[in-house]
């Protein structure tokens, strides 16, 4: 990965590693198990972090539509809840597995694909880089600080989608 302290460079390694470990979690000659492991940490840091740092920040930007970032938390919700699913499926690789998978793999790559499309382009258009390094390092903070707790255990992942 660039060592760079970019938001928007930042989130987009996240989105080119989640869909490595869709990859790894489709194989079977793989070790989907802990590919799904390092995808739930991951998925939820990365949503967690954005939606306390990043998100509210790029709100108070005139030329970044609020309801885009808004319809972004909306879709974290969503791959929150067929994460949760996917985690709660009992034997890896059966049939119920890869259904789920596949519902999640949708969710995240819509999301993602949108994101990278409206709010991050926006905030490269619109967010002076001394200001995106900023965004970048306490999204860093953040992630980080989700990861060492834990965050993708499927008891916080259920205490995320309830909530």
């Amino acid at each position: 990965m660039a060592d760079t302290q970019d938001v928007v460079e930042l989130i987009l390694q996240d989105h080119r590693r989640m869909e490595d470990l869709f990859r790894q979690m489709r194989s079977v000659e793989a070790d989907r198990a802990g590919a799904l492991r390092e995808f739930a940490d991951l998925l939820i840091a990365h949503a967690q972090a954005e939606e306390a740092k990043v998100y509210p920040a790029l709100k108070r930007y005139k030329n970044i539509d609020d309801e885009e970032v808004e319809h972004g938390e909306h879709e974290h919700d969503e791959g929150n809840e067929a994460l949760l699913e996917l985690l709660e499926v009992e034997e890896v690789g059966s049939e119920e597995w890869d259904s789920k998978l596949e519902e999640l793999v949708e969710a995240v790559t819509h999301h993602a694909d949108e994101e990278e499309r409206t709010i991050l382009n926006g905030a490269r258009e619109n967010v002076a880089m001394e200001r995106r390094e900023e965004l970048g390092r306490a999204f860093a903070q953040e992630r980080e600080r989700q990861l060492k707790a834990g965050c993708g255990s499927v008891e916080n992942v259920r205490k995320i989608v309830e909530s």
